[in-house]
């Protein structure tokens, strides 16, 4: 089965297929089970390892056969004859075209032909994360080395014993300890300005 013998199936298959299943006409029905078991009866060839003498890793004619289908957009008509509520009656067929499709193929390779392939990219994944973890590590540590040392303004409070505050209170002084011998009262006020007109000579 060609390409364009394929095209021309899925073709006819489409052309019933979008009418309501009650104004189908039976010409219509009958060729759509037509087909359906034309692509049963292709796929139903059993292999002649005599014919299929190809390198190793080299594609079967089934394989072909299944790559034709699906190129030609069949393998999406069957999962829709499949899945529609009104298209029921080709169930049967489809599920027969389905289990020849996957014939040559045991339920353990194809489930670990999948898990090989995400246990790959899991991988590939873990291993992309881990170098995009370590170099933002590297940039934090970089921007950390980077950047000026600022200590606390906070250097703590003390009590001064002995001078006295408002209302008879000792002192609380808010700075460092070695900026105690330039405390002062107006420490931290606003210094009042004098008109130059009333400065001292």
């Amino acid at each position: 089965v060609g390409r364009g013998s394929l095209w021309v199936l899925r073709g006819a298959l489409t052309a019933p297929s979008p009418q309501d299943w009650e104004q189908r006409q039976e010409e219509d029905t009958l060729l759509i089970e037509r087909i359906l078991l034309l692509v049963r009866n292709v796929l139903h060839v059993p292999p002649d390892p005599t014919e299929e003498q190809g390198v190793d890793g080299d594609a079967s004619v089934h394989d072909r056969v299944l790559w034709a289908l699906h190129i030609s957009g069949m393998d999406d008509l069957l999962k829709f004859l499949a899945s529609a509520q009104a298209e029921q009656q080709w169930a049967l067929h489809v599920l027969e075209i389905i289990s020849l499709m996957f014939r040559d193929q045991s339920p353990e390779e194809l489930a670990a032909l999948g898990q090989g392939q995400a246990a790959a990219e899991h991988g590939e994944d873990t291993r992309e994360l881990e170098t995009l973890r370590q170099r933002e590590l590297t940039e934090r540590r970089a921007r950390a080395l980077q950047r000026p040392s600022r200590h606390s303004r906070f250097g703590g409070s003390y009590v001064l014993q002995g001078l006295k505050a408002i209302g008879d209170r000792d002192v609380v002084f808010h700075k460092g300890l070695h900026n105690l011998k330039s405390y002062s009262h107006d420490l931290g006020k606003e210094m009042r300005r004098v008109p130059r007109r009333r400065q001292a000579a």
